[in-house]
C-alpha cells in the first residue's frame, strides 16, 4: 500500500537523521579528558569510561574497537524513545521488523512526540502502549558508537554497567529475539559490573541498597507478570480476563505500597511507575525482555566456573539454535538458575 510505504521510508528517513545528528556530535574522549579547561565532573566521569572500558575488553572480552571512545551532548535527556505494545488481554509484544536487525518487541524514535504519536495511533487500535525513554543504544558496530550526555544522568556505577551492556550487544546478537539480546545484555552487564566493583574496592553502600531494591520491585512486577499470563491464558470471558486484569495490576500497587512503607521505611524511588501512567501489559514488557531469561544466563556463567571466554562461546552456541530450541533450553536454564539463587544464603 502506497500509505504504508511512504510511512516506512518516512520512519526511517527520521532514523538515519537522528543517527547523522549523533554522529555529528561526536568528539573523542581522550581530547576532553585532556583538555583542562573543559567541565572537570564531565572529564572525571571520562575518564572513569575509559577505565571501564579498558577493564571490559581485558577481563570480560567484551569488544576492542571504536565504540565509546568518543562523546556526544545530544541537548535532551534520551537519544530514543521506545514504543511497547501489546494487546488489551496478552503479554506479547507488538513486533516490529527492520531490514538489517530484524524484528523487535519494540520501536524507537529520536524525537520523543514522533514516539507519542505512533503510541496514540496504536491505542486506537486498541492496544496497551507504553512509551519509555532510553539512555542508550548499539548500532551493532555498523558505527562507533559514543558516550552520550543521556547516559551522564545517574551514579557512576548505571554508567560502567551502561557500557558493558552495550558492548555485549556488539559481540553477541540474534536476529529476532529481543528477550534473548536484552537479557544476555542485561546479565553481562549486572555479573560485569559485579566483579568491576569488587576489584576496584568495596561498593558504595548506597548504590548496593538501591541495587538490592531493583531487584525486590523487578521480582514484584514479574510475580504480576505471571499470574496475568495465567488469567490470559484460562478460560475465561473477555471481561472476566478485564477484571482480573485490574484486580492484578491493584495487588502490584499495594504489594508495592507494603515494601516502600515497611522494609524501606518510606523509599519512594519507584513510585512514578504507578504515577506517570497506568499500569498495563505494555509497561511489563520492557521487564520480562531484560529479566526473563537473566537467571538462565546466571546459571550458564556459572556452568562455566565463572569464565568470560567460556561463557561467550556457550551463548554461541545457543545463539545459533533454533529459536524453539533455543527457547527451550533457555527456560531450563532459567529454572535451574532460580533454584540456585533461591538456595543461595
Amino acid at each position: 500500500m502506497p500509505l504504508a510505504g511512504c510511512s516506512t521510508l518516512g520512519y526511517y528517513s527520521g532514523l538515519a537523521q537522528g543517527q547523522r545528528a549523533l554522529l555529528k556530535a561526536r568528539e573523542p574522549i581522550a581530547r576532553i579528558v585532556g583538555d583542562e579547561q573543559r567541565d572537570p565532573v564531565l572529564r572525571q566521569r571520562l575518564s572513569k569510561v575509559q577505565q571501564a572500558r579498558r577493564w571490559a575488553v581485558q577481563r570480560m572480552g567484551l569488544p576492542d574497537n571504536r565504540s565509546y571512545t568518543t562523546y556526544a551532548d545530544l541537548g535532551r535527556p534520551y537519544v530514543v524513545w521506545n514504543v511497547f505494545a501489546a494487546p488489551e488481554l496478552s503479554l506479547e509484544p507488538l513486533q516490529n521488523c527492520f531490514l538489517l536487525v530484524g524484528c523487535m518487541a519494540y520501536r524507537g524514535y529520536h524525537r520523543q512526540e514522533e514516539a507519542e504519536q505512533h503510541a496514540r495511533e496504536l491505542q486506537r487500535q486498541g492496544y496497551d502502549v507504553h512509551v519509555g525513554g532510553v539512555p542508550a543504544y548499539s548500532t551493532l558496530n555498523w558505527f562507533a558508537d559514543p558516550v552520550l550526555n543521556t547516559m551522564m544522568r545517574w551514579s557512576d556505577e548505571v554508567l560502567v554497567g551502561m557500557i558493558f551492556h552495550e558492548l555485549a550487544h556488539q559481540l553477541i546478537y540474534v536476529r529476532n529475539d529481543t528477550a534473548f539480546n536484552e537479557s544476555y545484555a542485561e546479565f553481562v552487564e549486572e555479573q560485569g559490573l559485579r566483579e568491576y566493583l569488587a576489584e576496584a574496592g568495596e561498593p558504595r553502600q548506597d548504590w548496593q541498597l538501591f541495587d538490592r531494591r531493583r531487584h525486590q520491585f523487578v521480582d514484584l512486577v514479574l510475580a504480576t507478570r505471571s499470574r496475568l499470563a495465567q488469567v490470559y491464558g484460562a478460560d475465561l470471558s473477555d471481561d472476566d480476563k478485564r477484571s482480573a486484569k485490574k484486580r492484578q495490576f491493584d495487588q502490584l500497587a499495594e504489594d508495592y505500597r507494603r515494601l516502600r512503607d515497611g522494609p524501606w521505611a518510606g523509599y519512594a524511588g519507584f513510585d512514578g511507575w504507578f504515577t506517570d501512567a497506568e499500569p498495563n501489559n505494555a509497561r511489563l514488557l520492557p521487564f520480562a525482555l531484560y529479566d526473563e531469561y537473566k537467571p538462565a544466563f546466571a546459571a550458564l556463567f556459572r556452568q562455566q566456573a565463572g569464565s568470560w571466554a567460556a561463557f561467550h562461546q556457550a551463548v554461541r552456541q545457543l545463539a545459533v539454535l533454533p529459536q524453539e530450541q533455543r527457547a527451550k533450553r533457555l527456560e531450563e536454564l532459567a529454572v535451574i538458575g532460580r533454584e540456585q539463587t533461591s538456595n543461595t544464603p
